[in-house]
This record gives structure tokens, C-alpha cells and sequence, in this order.
């Protein structure tokens, strides 16, 4: 049948449309939540009940999140990073990889920003340092990772997503040393978007951006967009964590990803691609399977990998680079991602 011959979509089919394609997370968590009561009346009480309680523990790190977020957005402190890309290529690795560890970058501005620097001749070794480490953490991550899983495990995950861009960077430049990864950037990939422009014309930094309306509205429009964000993702991710809780078997659990072996680290980082939720939905559910044996090295090798490497990103990556370099960034996430993990184990066995 031809396009053409599709019939029209009436008004109630298109608005049910914009309505899924907004609110897709919602709404699949109350399908899940109405399917429980329905067919699981006890398991549906102890999942909604479970999912209210986890989020009130995590209110305070999450109102701080939120508001790291908020105040980055308000006051241009994102637009920072553009300045790690400047000196000689070791100083630029080092940079770029604290610059995407620890930097409030908007996940929309990613993509374009790689694309701006690239397009402008920074060398890929920096660019490869900065998109290794951005995914994994940044000082929302930082809050959140600290009220589910701890301390020790936030700033472990933050040492590895530096490390993974320092490692990814190095790499990068002794292979571009020996005269590969020339062009990296696939024909016709342009440098557009809010994250180019930050890099194109690096505006002043306001720290009090209180005392500018635009400034302020931005501030509540980025709190409010941080807040549905992440509320609709832990929702989901709790909901989720009560179900595996409930009906994954702790010895299953234990077994595969338990235990002080390499076995268990591999394991993980190989499910942590395909499985990986995102970034916020997956601290409960990690959290989740460390309650019930999963190893902390395990833990931590499926946060970083499943960052760096799950499907949204992967198709971005390879949207915008050749082949070769989508490669070796897939190969450079697990492989960074599985030594993250063991040394993490070893720490935790000193």
C-alpha cells in the first residue's frame, strides 16, 4: 500500500500518539502498576508501596540533583567545557576526560558538540576522552549514585569514568600517532546544535544568575524538566527493582554475578549494553541485584559499560563517526569498563 493510501489519522489516534510519545515512561509504569492490581493485588501493594518508599529516601539527593542541573543550565556553567580543548594533546586528554566526568552537559548537546569538534580539527584523542567519560557521570550522577548505592561506590564510578576517558584518549593518540583514524567523521555530518555553539562562542559564565529574569526562568524550566525526568525514570526503576526483588531468585543472582572471579565482571559487562535502561534507572536496579549477591565490581562494570555503550548512545556514535572509530569505541568502552570493574573489586578485598 502506498503512503498515499494510508488512511488519515483521526484526531483521537493523533493525540493518543503525542500523548505516548511524551509520556511513554509514565505510562508504561502505570500499565505495569494496573496489570499488578489486576492480576497481582498483594505484589501490586508491595510494588507501588516499595517504589513510594525508595523515592522518599532518595528525595533529599534527588532535590539536590536536581538543582546542580538547574544552577549549570541558569548560569552557563556547561558552556565550560568548550575550554578543555585547548593545549597540547596529553594536557587535552587530561582535560577532556575530568571536563566529561565532572562537567552538567545536556545529554541533547553531546552529539553536535563531538560533531563542532571534530569538524573544527580538535584531535580525536581529546573528543574520544570527553565522549568516554561523559556518559557515566557528572555531579547529578554524582548526588543520585551516592543516596542508592553510597559514597564509596559514587566516587568510584566517577574515578572510572575519568579513567575510561583517559584510557580511550591515550589510546586514541598513539594509534592517530602511528597514522590512523584519519577523517573520523561520516560525509555530510555537520556541527549544529546547542552543544556546538557552546564550543563555537564561549559566553561568560554568570554565577549569581539571579539578577537576570532569563536567567531565572531558565532555572526553573530546567529544574521542572530535571525533576519529570528523573521522577518518571526512578518510578520505573523501583517498580522494576520490587518485581526482580520478588521474583528473580537470589541464588541465580549470586551465582552469575557473585563472587571475587573475572567470570562475574565479564558477565556484566556484557549485559550492561542491551540491558542498561539509563542512566538513573539503573542505580536501583543495580542496587537491586547487589542486595541480593551481585559482586560490586560486577555493579560497577554494568553502570559504566552500559553508559558509554547502551543502544541510544551506540546509534548516536555511529550516526556520526565512521566505522572503524565506532568500533574502537565500543571495544574501548568494554574493555575500559571491565578493568573499572576489577579494580574495584580488588579495592574492595584490600
Amino acid at each position: 500500500m502506498t503512503d498515499h493510501a494510508l488512511p488519515p489519522r483521526t484526531p483521537l489516534i493523533a493525540a493518543l500518539h503525542r500523548v505516548w510519545s511524551k509520556e511513554k515512561v509514565w505510562l508504561v509504569s502505570a500499565l505495569l502498576l494496573a496489570l499488578l492490581f489486576v492480576f497481582l493485588p498483594a505484589q501490586g501493594v508491595t510494588s507501588a508501596g516499595f517504589a513510594a518508599q525508595n523515592l522518599l529516601s532518595v528525595a533529599p539527593f534527588l532535590i539536590l540533583s536536581i538543582a546542580i542541573a538547574a544552577y549549570a543550565g541558569a548560569t552557563g556553567a556547561d558552556g565550560l567545557i568548550a575550554r578543555a580543548f585547548t593545549g597540547s594533546p596529553v594536557v587535552m586528554i587530561l582535560i577532556a576526560a575530568a571536563a566529561g566526568g565532572l562537567s552538567p552537559f545536556c545529554s541533547c548537546g553531546v552529539i553536535p558538540l563531538i560533531a563542532a569538534l571534530l569538524a573544527m580539527g580538535v584531535p580525536l584523542s581529546a573528543v574520544m576522552a570527553f565522549w568516554l567519560a561523559s556518559p557515566v557521570m557528572d555531579p547529578s550522577m554524582f548526588v543520585l549514585t551516592t543516596g542508592v548505592l553510597g559514597f564509596e561506590f559514587a566516587l568510584a564510578k566517577t574515578i572510572a569514568a575519568v579513567g575510561l576517558g583517559i584510557f580511550g584518549g591515550v589510546t586514541v593518540h598513539l594509534i592517530a600517532q602511528a597514522g590512523g583514524l584519519a577523517d573520523p567523521l561520516r560525509e555530510g555530518v555537520g556541527n549544529g546544535g546547542c552543544g556546538a555553539s557552546k564550543v563555537r562562542s564561549v559566553q561568560p559564565v554568570v554565577w549569581a544568575f539571579w539578577t537576570e529574569a532569563a536567567r531565572v526562568t531558565k532555572f526553573w524550566r530546567e529544574g521542572l524538566k530535571t525533576t519529570l525526568f528523573l521522577a518518571k525514570w526512578l518510578t520505573l526503576a523501583f517498580l522494576l527493582e520490587s518485581l526482580m526483588l520478588a521474583w528473580l531468585p537470589a541464588d541465580l543472582v549470586a551465582s552469575a554475578l557473585g563472587g571475587t572471579g573475572l567470570a562475574p565482571i565479564g558477565i556484566a559487562t556484557l549485559v550492561g549494553v542491551p540491558a542498561y535502561l539509563n542512566g538513573y534507572a539503573a542505580l536501583p536496579l543495580v542496587g537491586g541485584l547487589m542486595e541480593q549477591g551481585m559482586a560490586p565490581g560486577a555493579g560497577l562494570a554494568f553502570l559504566v559499560a552500559g553508559g558509554v555503550s547502551s543502544l541510544p548512545a551506540a546509534v548516536a556514535v555511529w550516526a556520526l563517526v565512521k566505522g572503524r572509530v565506532f568500533a574502537l569505541y565500543i571495544a574501548l568502552a568494554l574493555v575500559g569498563s571491565f578493568v573499572s570493574g576489577v579494580l574495584f573489586q580488588l579495592w574492595g578485598m584490600i
